[in-house]
């Protein structure tokens, strides 16, 4: 048994990282059955050769006789800013013996805010060039008028440095540069978090990048979420946080004799426009390469550049950037070009995707306006592009003239499968064009598979949907003039995207701009980081500040995040609770969207918003059990009983009916547990009739639709809910894939056969929420789940369940503890199930198999150890597992 996987608060060898108590994490991974740690022992050193040198160490747990191998808090010295810490865990098995270690590192970056001698530079204000009337270039150029910056400073060095580290900064987005070449490959840093509250800085090594002499630091500074286009609201479409763009920089450089030289940004700078005139996340990107500077960043003279101003002397609430960054992810090729006319071309990258386009040009003439436009689908041959709105999602190339010209625009991101290029006469092959995918670079995962290509192309349209819209934040969709951080979306959409990817980080720092939005009533909001949209959260939407936390708890074991979220858990309810003394959620409902984008149903708002607080009080007094606030438990505990008893006398009706008669509206009462048990079958019998009546069809939208099949499944109807899975008439999953989709719809109807496209005021064809039934795939139809009491996969629930129009299906997740694997195949009449249960886990493994008696453990001499105990059901057969693989065969 071999430790690997290990984390730093949920990071691979963090660079930069300013928690003051990091948490350290490892898998284990083991060929034998019923490996389990039994013991560990962490030690750290501030020189790597020292953990091997006992005198040396700043920390040493010595042997602790433990199971847990998550978030083991650090006790060792205070840290240090700018220090490497590494540190190496030991493990020993159930039987005493040690078998193994593994080592990793983890940099801090600078703690505290007097280390920061940086200042906030921008353009002079006094040098702006004066206003011209406009011309037909600034009808192709997007956002506010100003150019983005080009900074540099040049310094010079005694000597080749031995360590050097960039800590950099934006109001807006940067790129930053080192002697004439660009400093690693973050993209749109530093990000979007409540920048009034928090602006992340990324840490960079560039030892290497340094020598003896004159170098020069340099960057480019865009407008992104700062001041360029962010929301829907015509009102204030940008400059939500500033108006001008500014840069924080701090290079700190080691020498060998123990001295520090450190190069900020202050008023030695020097700034100039460069080829990049415009550049917007929404709009999109306007280079005239006639203006290029191609020394710009080297060390010698720049010719023009003026000096910077200083905006700015306090750094304000900088934090280092706590997840992974985002970074182009995937490259792929165009699978058609098509040409529309002399210098127009069509091409098809055949996957909806979030990026930007890579050109190749050849053979140009100076001055060349070559037009990049995207869209996600077509319309009779042509860009559909109505559905876009106010974003333009164009990118526009005045060529220099030279032989070859490449053109990527780096500021800006589009959603889109197809691209018009316009204004070039020569030829476009499927080489010259390269889609690259843009997106928090999160470690992936899960992954799922069975026999049909058609569930198969869904769960990989669910993966490119949560690739899209993880981008900084959440996001509702890559496309339109909206992409922001809507709360519903995500939290119907956090179980699937765990399975997915580790989102621990990722989720944990932005439910700190969640927090951050919570008004002094309580109140969550609709959207995260707040944009336009400055109301109370509606239900189901204000209750993910409740939702998520409590999933990255039971998903990852995070306390900590759970300790940092409680008490703005605690106001969202008791806010509630407040303005609904009767216990029914019918005032202070924010905008009450309802189950968003249901179709031929109307739930009513006050059953699902009362749906929702009874399970918020609920969430937040098993979360005070968790964190040991006995007290508060108690509360929460009597309150949901209270709602739900008010939910009960309000809504259900003696026969089992809930108001309203909808699918949600019984998978809300069914799957939020607001049902006496003695009518339990009648709503699920009522909630069958309804999807049966429809043709097998479903009318959930947003908040129903996670519950759908899960809560079938639960309750004896899996072959209802596999019809639901493969059917392919309107409104289905399919529908949209039989018609070519790649990703997931906002809408059931985003284009039907009858109606071609929906309104183009709200129809994107890449939103995550009704992808929401990933997580069934993973947790029913492969089998991979986990108890109701277990945390981070500790004890796994494997329930395989065939079924449909399936003869196999499989998934495996990289938990936290170690790869999960459950999978099912029949061939001639009998099931074969195979599992994989990580060290340290245990399982209970649910065979559905019509002779319990008949199930047989494969190819596993008498006296293997693995399967503790085995019991008979109504449904099959019941096993007990220590880890290890297995497979079993049985009758079906």
């Amino acid at each position: 048994m071999t430790p690997h996987g290990l984390q730093v608060e949920h990071r691979t060898e963090p660079l930069g990282l300013d928690e003051p108590c990091p948490r350290l994490s490892w898998r284990l991974s083991s060929e034998r059955r019923g490996a389990a740690q039994s013991a560990y022992r962490i030690t750290a050193a501030e020189n790597e050769q020292d953990l091997d040198e006992p005198s040396q160490l700043i920390w040493d747990t010595r042997r602790q006789v433990s199971a847990e191998t998550l978030l083991v808090a650090w006790e060792g010295p205070a840290l240090r800013s700018t220090t490497r810490y590494h540190w190496r865990v030991d493990v020993w098995d159930e039987t005493g013996a040690h078998t193994g270690r593994a080592q990793s590192w983890f940099e801090t970056g600078l703690l505290q805010p007097s280390e920061w001698t940086a200042v906030w530079i921008g353009r002079d204000p006094r040098a702006l060039p004066p206003i011209n009337p406009p011309t037909d270039d600034d009808l192709d150029t997007p956002g506010p008028a100003e150019a983005p910056l080009y900074l540099r400073t040049q310094f010079h060095l005694p000597s080749r440095p031995v360590r050097a580290r960039l800590y950099a900064t934006a109001r807006g987005v940067y790129e930053s540069h080192l002697n004439g070449a660009r400093v690693g490959d973050i993209e749109l840093a530093p990000g979007w978090t409540e920048y009034h509250q928090r602006i992340q800085y990324q840490t960079y090594d560039v030892t290497d990048r340094l020598h003896a002499g004159d170098n020069v630091l340099a960057a480019i500074v865009a407008d992104g979420w700062w001041s360029g286009y962010v929301g829907f609201d015509s009102r204030r479409p940008a400059l939500h946080y500033g108006d001008a763009r500014q840069f924080l920089a701090q290079l700190v450089v080691d020498f060998t004799d123990g001295s520090r030289q450190v190069i900020a940004t202050d008023d030695g700078w020097t700034e100039h426009t460069g080829a990049i005139r415009a550049a917007d996340l929404l709009m999109g990107q306007y280079v005239d390469a006639r203006h290029e500077q191609s020394d710009w960043n080297c060390p010698g003279a720049a010719s023009d550049f003026r000096p910077v101003a200083i905006l700015d002397t306090d750094p304000g609430p900088l934090t280092a950037e706590p997840d992974a960054p985002i970074r182009v992810t995937i490259d792929t090729t165009a699978v058609a070009v098509h040409r529309r006319g002399p210098d127009r071309f069509i091409v098809d990258f055949g996957q909806n995707l979030v990026g930007r386009l890579r050109l190749r040009l050849r053979d140009t003439s100076a001055g060349q306006r070559v037009v990049v436009r995207h869209a996600e689908v077509l319309a009779d041959g042509e860009l559909y592009v109505e559905n876009l709105r106010r974003a333009r999602a164009t990118d526009t190339y005045i060529t220099a003239g030279r032989p070859t010209e490449v053109f990527e625009p780096q500021f800006t991101v589009h959603g889109f499968r197809y691209a018009e290029i316009s204004g070039y006469p020569g030829e476009i092959t499927d080489a010259d064009v390269t889609a690259r995918v843009v997106h928090n670079d999160l470690d992936w995962t899960g992954r799922f598979e069975c026999s049909d290509p058609l569930v198969n192309q869904l769960h990989a349209n669910i993966g490119w949907g949560q690739r899209g819209n993880f981008i900084a934040v959440p996001t509702d969709c890559p496309q339109r003039d909206e992409r922001l951080g809507w709360l519903a979306d995500a939290q119907v959409f956090a179980p699937t995207a765990t399975r997915n990817a580790d989102v621990s980080a990722f989720f944990a720092r932005w439910l700190r701009d969640v927090v951050d939005g919570q008004n002094d009533d309580g109140a969550f909001r609709d959207v995260a980081p707040i944009v336009a949209i400055d109301r109370e959260g509606a239900p189901a939407w204000g209750d993910a500040g409740v939702i998520i936390p409590w999933l990255l708890w039971r998903t990852y074991g995070d306390r900590r995040v759970l300790e940092r979220c409680f008490d703005a858990m605690v106001a969202w309810v008791e806010h509630i609770r407040r303005h609904n003394p009767d216990l029914l959620w019918e005032h202070r409902t924010g905008n009450s969207y309802g189950d968003w984008l249901q179709v031929d149903a109307d739930t009513p708002r006050d059953v699902l918003a009362t749906a929702y607080f009874a399970r918020s009080a609920q969430i937040v007094a098993d979360a005070a059990v968790v964190l040991g606030r006995s007290g508060e438990a108690a509360r929460y505990r009597a309150l949901h009983a209270a709602v739900r008893r008010a939910f009960i006398d309000a809504y259900v009706g003696d026969d089992g009916s809930v108001k309203g008669g909808t699918q949600t509206a019984y998978l809300l009462a069914l799957g939020f547990d607001l049902l006496p048990a003695d009518l339990i079958d009648r709503t699920v019998a009522h909630l069958a009739a309804d999807i049966e009546s429809r043709g097998n069809r479903l009318t959930t939208g947003f908040v129903g639709v996670p519950l759908l099949c899960p809560v079938l499944a639960d309750h004896g109807h899996s072959a209802l809910a596999y019809a639901l899975l493969h059917q392919d008439k309107y409104p289905s999953w399919l529908y949209s894939i039989r018609h070519g989709a790649t990703t997931i719809w906002e809408r059931w109807d985003g284009w039907t056969d009858q109606d071609g496209f929906q309104s183009a005021a709200m129809n994107s064809f890449n939103h995550y929420s009704l992808g929401s039934v990933g997580d069934w795939l993973y947790g029913r139809v492969a089998g991979i789940d986990q108890s109701a009491d277990s945390v981070a996969y500790r004890e796994l629930l494997l329930r395989p369940t065939p079924g449909g129009q399936l003869t196999w299906a499989r998934a495996e997740q990289q938990t936290a503890r170690g790869l999960v694997a459950c999978g099912w195949s029949i061939t001639d009449d009998r099931l074969t199930v195979t599992v994989t249960v990580p060290p340290g886990s245990t399982a209970v493994l649910q065979i559905p198999t019509t002779d319990p008696g008949d199930v047989r453990e494969n190819d596993v001499p008498a006296g293997t150890p693995g399967v503790l105990g085995a019991e008979p059901t109504a449904a099959g057969l019941t096993l007990r597992l220590t880890s290890g693989r297995y497979t079993f065969t049985a009758p079906v």
